[in-house]
């Protein structure tokens, strides 16, 4: 079967001299976004010949701690969101959302 379309995401790490991150930015042409910049991202893919998650975690030597509580709050709110999708799981999924309330909570993050 022949693959009808291709996208493309790529991303552009800056380092400095000790090879810390000054900038990213990422781009999906398909999905209207060119050369934006990001102050963090977190990759993971999964190996599935060695069953493994594979990760890529950076954030720029400015991204701001309290920036990057909300980041990780906004991502694991995320990731419960898709683990409903992918495993129809309402259990874990409700366990995983009373979890980030908890953090929420903890960090001060909800007013």
């Amino acid at each position: 079967m022949a693959t009808a379309h291709t996208s493309e995401i790529s991303l552009k790490v800056e380092l400095d001299e000790n090879r810390v991150p000054e900038q990213l930015s990422w781009s999906a042409e398909d999905g209207g976004i060119k050369n934006e910049e990001a102050k963090a991202m977190l990759l993971s893919v999964w190996d599935s010949k060695n069953q493994e998650s594979l990760k890529i975690d950076l954030w720029t030597k400015d991204m701001p701690v309290d920036e990057m509580k909300i980041f990780f709050h906004q991502t694991l709110v995320s990731l419960s969101d898709t683990f409903m999708r992918a495993t129809q799981d309402e259990k874990m999924t409700n366990t995983m959302k009373d979890f980030c309330d908890y953090f929420a909570e903890k960090l001060e993050l909800k007013k």
